[in-house]
């Protein structure tokens, strides 16, 4: 009985409340990375093994000083984490950063109510042992130096990375920031014009509806030249303004990398998968009724009036010039990449990017890009990017490697690539740097 008293008694010290909150806080963050490590990428799972380190050595330092306020720390970071890699709506595979947070806030405030009361009360903190005899800074020290010097590393790399990135003059491609030459704006640059083509609500009543996208034409445009053409799409929320008009530093890399000739001349089309109000609840089937849209209405009339490879507007032109044509798109546009190009398109287009998106089995592309109506046409790049703190990340790994597993035209370092930013997250400025590393591995035929 003295026994258990004395284990409950301790149990409600700042020694047990640390003690228990380190354990908790270690077994947690081991699960987690352990999850990843089965994700097939070894750049997430070792972006996760870092941040759960640094989680449980901010504990240790809190245990170690006996300062449970410490591990408000972790709970800030927790809380920012979960929900900066967590999307309700498509994927929660992070939810246990808010289980840490949660441990570290009780934690922190349980175990700096104890000490106020053992101040307010003078009795000791902790009950197996007043550790006073070595001051609260020896005790911790090393604790806290490992995990300062372990973030300095982590932050000086990082800066020093992206800088170098930046620095450069040269295209070439990154995973750490898009080179400030690339950035400016161009003496050459291209145009930018608003189309409204007729189209129809395929997802719903298939009634008419005119609709809206943005053409890029290159600097010095000709009809007299045929250029390859890439539809570019953006992702829940957006618009088909988002990514030339509303974003310019999207555009000036366009203009840079054509004008340093580092690729050629292109039309880039950016139209929107949203049909009106339609499917506010079901998004997921614009992701694929967006198919009907792009082979019977928006190709016909962006390719009938630009000058592309397609020597008609028709099926058969459409055909004959896929290795002229690209579709790449961001978040629920990288899905919609998935589900209307490349797995009902693939007869039309030949690359491809996703960028920040997937949420497709092996299953889909077995039943579609590996059906007999697609099999035998070439896939001639796909290029898959995510941040280290994106929400979408492991369902990209998860669903790329089922890819590779199924599709066999497809062979890493050959004609498809998985980048991973460091310290990016979904938002533009990775998709930004996906834009940039993407237009330099398209239309190499």
């Amino acid at each position: 009985m003295d026994v258990e008293h004395h284990r409950f008694r301790w149990i409600c010290t700042v020694d047990g409340i640390d003690t228990l909150a380190l354990l908790a806080l270690a077994s947690l963050g081991l699960a987690h990375a352990l999850r990843y490590a089965f994700l097939g990428s070894w750049r997430l799972f070792g972006a996760m093994a870092v941040v759960e380190l640094l989680i449980v050595l901010a504990g240790a330092v809190a245990w170690r000083l006996r300062l449970p306020v410490i591990f408000a720390a972790d709970a800030i970071t927790g809380f920012v984490l979960g929900y900066t890699m967590n999307y309700s709506e498509t994927t929660m595979f992070n939810v246990v950063f808010y289980v840490e947070a949660s441990v570290a806030v009780l934690a922190a405030v349980a175990g700096t109510a104890v000490q106020i009361y053992c101040a307010l009360r003078k009795r000791p903190a902790a009950v197996t042992q007043d550790d006073g005899i070595r001051p609260m800074w020896a005790r911790g020290r090393r604790w806290l130096a490992v995990f300062l010097v372990l973030v300095v590393v982590l932050v000086g790399v990082w800066q020093g990375c992206a800088a170098y990135a930046r620095s450069g003059s040269d295209a070439r491609h990154e995973v750490w920031d898009v080179p400030s030459a690339m950035d400016a704006a161009s003496s050459k640059p291209g145009s930018l014009q608003r189309v409204t083509y007729q189209t129809k609500a395929y997802a719903t009543d298939r009634r008419s509806v005119t609709k809206a996208a943005y053409v890029y034409l290159p600097y010095g445009y000709t009809s007299h030249h045929k250029y390859d053409i890439l539809y570019l799409l953006h992702g829940t929320g957006q618009t088909e303004a988002d990514w030339l008009k509303n974003n310019q530093a999207n555009k000036n890399v366009l203009d840079q990398l054509i004008a340093h000739r580092v690729v050629k001349p292109m039309i880039v089309v950016t139209p929107s998968f949203y049909v009106g109000d339609d499917c506010k609840g079901n998004l997921d089937a614009l992701t694929y009724s967006f198919n009907s849209e792009l082979r019977n209405d928006l190709m016909p009339f962006v390719e009938s009036r630009y000058s592309t490879y397609a020597a008609s507007a028709t099926s058969a032109g459409f055909t004959a010039s896929r290795d002229h044509r690209a579709f790449a798109g961001l978040s629920r546009g990288a899905v919609t990449t998935y589900h209307s190009a490349m797995c009902q398109s693939l007869d039309y287009f030949s690359w491809f990017g996703t960028f920040s998106g997937s949420r497709t089995s092996a299953a889909d592309f077995r039943k579609t890009i590996r059906s007999a109506r697609l099999r035998n046409y070439p896939i001639h790049y796909l290029y898959v990017s995510t941040g280290i703190f994106d929400f979408a990340g492991p369902g990209q790994a998860q669903d790329y490697r089922a890819l590779l597993n199924a599709e066999p035209r497809l062979k890493p370092g050959a004609n498809t690539r998985f980048d991973v930013f460091p310290m990016r997250y979904h938002s533009m400025g990775s998709w930004h740097l996906a834009l940039y590393d993407f237009l330099q591995n398209i239309f190499k035929n």
